[in-house]
């Protein structure tokens, strides 16, 4: 595992809490004491994600791009020793790494301004170990510029990683690094257009005093919140949080809320709610546990929160560019296999394409990322449930298959359990489910089953537990005119906004 998630693994995680959303519910629930665990349960279901983490999900996948000063060296790490003359991308094309993020089906360019080593890529009046002091350009380049402007020009989303350990500033240990880095966020919060995304992970080592930094994690958080309110804070933040591994592959059963204490809901209560952009710390605990939010886990909560599940991984084995990696660029397949158990598993899947000494993302890479993207829009062309009719009322059809999560199904009378069943005018052939709930009215389905006709008798051919935003589910091929998807369990009403069978071609 990458050093910089070892402290996210074992040290309580802290991060600030959400505010209340502008949809119908709140992103947070504060529990009496003795509440029946049904009722928290029901609670949970209600619980909502906020506009920010809403517009976060639907890019399903984001594209992370590792690059600076270790690129040079062939290092994952900083050493103190690197200089900033080494620096220069002679062939960097901004716009090479945007298409490269359209190939992936992605939405956001997340780009590294500051790697632990210090070197910045934006030319910051807070320290010389930056752009500006390479012969890129002549010193007058300013890479989170040129990257900021061609992810706006591509209409692609546009965040930053910057990294609060700095093992070269002489200041890191000090209450004055704090004020710096503040101060850095500042510059790139207000120089770049809009920002959607500020993405921080928990490493803590020494600095070149050897002191380790206390970080002012509430004063990074409201610096965010004042100058890109829209942004989402992950990892180390109060919006999104790391699935607990590096491999590409999230759990089979991923909730999206969490338990939360009563301090931090009470301090939600006295001011995040009247003062944006104030928070309270919450400990969420080790991200790496395989139960998060089970109503086991959560029977006893003091409180419940939104805070859902991001899939890092990087297409080679390492996460800056290597040479000697060039053979060992994941497969489409592979690339295949790690969307569906993120993006299908009810997270967003970050992908990382480091970029090579020119400043480019390397043919090979681009080559796996083209062939992800084929069989992908192959097998998602065809949705046979929208010629199917439904067995109660066609307009279910329409809603199931309009692409918006907003218009859905829900069984009669507010239950908990129903079965919707459709009808095809001549056989299909599928491998592939994909079911999304309404997840802005919460996560509620806990458990699922999909029943075919298969000669004459009703067979399962597909089942799972948690939904969310989005679950597909991959299978043998099945053959049938009439299938139904039944809800076994679920914490309230639950609200499927899309349903689609699919073939996969083959590979």
């Amino acid at each position: 595992m990458n050093y910089k998630k070892l402290f996210n693994a074992f040290i309580p995680v802290m991060v600030v809490a959400t505010l209340a959303n502008e949809v119908s519910g709140q992103s947070f629930k504060k529990i009496e004491k003795g509440t029946p665990s049904d009722s928290v349960a029901a609670m949970a279901g209600r619980v909502v994600p906020s506009p920010r983490q809403v517009a976060w999900q639907e890019l399903e996948v984001t594209c992370f791009f590792h690059f600076g000063i270790n690129t040079f060296y062939d290092l994952e790490w900083g050493n103190r020793e690197e200089r900033a003359e080494m620096f220069n991308p002679t062939a960097f094309d901004a716009n090479q790494w945007a298409q490269a993020t359209k190939t992936a089906g992605a939405g956001m360019m997340l780009c590294l301004a500051k790697h632990h080593d210090g070197f910045c890529l934006w030319p910051t009046r807070y320290t010389d170990f930056s752009v500006k002091s390479s012969p890129w350009k002549n010193g007058k380049g300013d890479l989170i510029g040129e990257l900021a402007a061609a992810a706006h020009t591509n209409n692609l989303k546009f965040g930053i990683y910057l990294s609060p350990w700095d093992i070269h500033s002489p200041v890191y240990g000090t209450d004055e690094y704090n004020e710096l880095f503040k101060n850095q966020l500042r510059e790139l919060l207000t120089n770049y257009g809009k920002v959607d995304e500020v993405w921080f992970d928990g490493a803590c080592g020494e600095g070149a005093n050897g002191k380790r930094q206390v970080y002012d994690w509430e004063g990074y958080y409201k610096v965010i919140r004042e100058l890109q309110p829209d942004a989402v804070i992950a990892v180390m933040g109060p919006d999104v949080r790391w699935v607990g591994t590096e491999s590409g592959y999230g759990r089979t059963t991923e909730w999206s809320v969490v338990p939360a204490s009563a301090a931090v809901l009470d301090h939600i209560a006295r001011s995040s709610q009247q003062t944006p952009g104030n928070g309270a710390f919450l400990p969420v605990g080790n991200m790496m546990e395989a139960d998060l939010g089970s109503r086991e886990k959560i029977a006893n909560a003091e409180g419940l929160i939104w805070y859902p599940s991001e899939v890092d991984v990087s297409i080679r084995p390492g996460w800056f560019y290597h040479e000697k990696e060039d053979t060992l660029v994941k497969s489409p397949e592979k690339l295949v296999d790690i969307y569906y158990s993120s993006v299908g598993r009810n997270s967003l899947l970050l992908l990382n394409l480091p970029a090579d000494k020119r400043g480019l993302i390397h043919e090979n890479d681009l080559r796996s990322l083209r062939g992800m993207k084929t069989i992908l829009d192959q097998t998602f062309a065809q949705n046979f449930v929208k010629d199917a009719m439904c067995t109660t009322n066609n307009d279910v059809v329409a809603n199931l298959t309009d692409s918006l999560t907003q218009t859905f199904w829900s069984p009669e009378g507010d239950q908990t359990t129903g079965t919707l069943e459709i009808l095809f005018s001549k056989p299909v052939t599928f491998d592939r489910v994909l079911l999304q709930e309404n997840f802005r009215e919460g996560q509620r389905v806990e458990r699922f089953v999909i029943e075919a006709i298969i000669d004459g008798h009703w067979l399962p051919v597909a089942s799972g537990t948690t939904i969310g935003y989005k679950r597909i589910l991959r299978t043998e091929p099945a053959t049938t005119t009439r299938l139904r998807l039944r809800i076994l369990s679920a914490r309230s009403c639950p609200q499927i906004g899309s349903f689609g069978l699919f073939k996969a071609p083959e590979w």
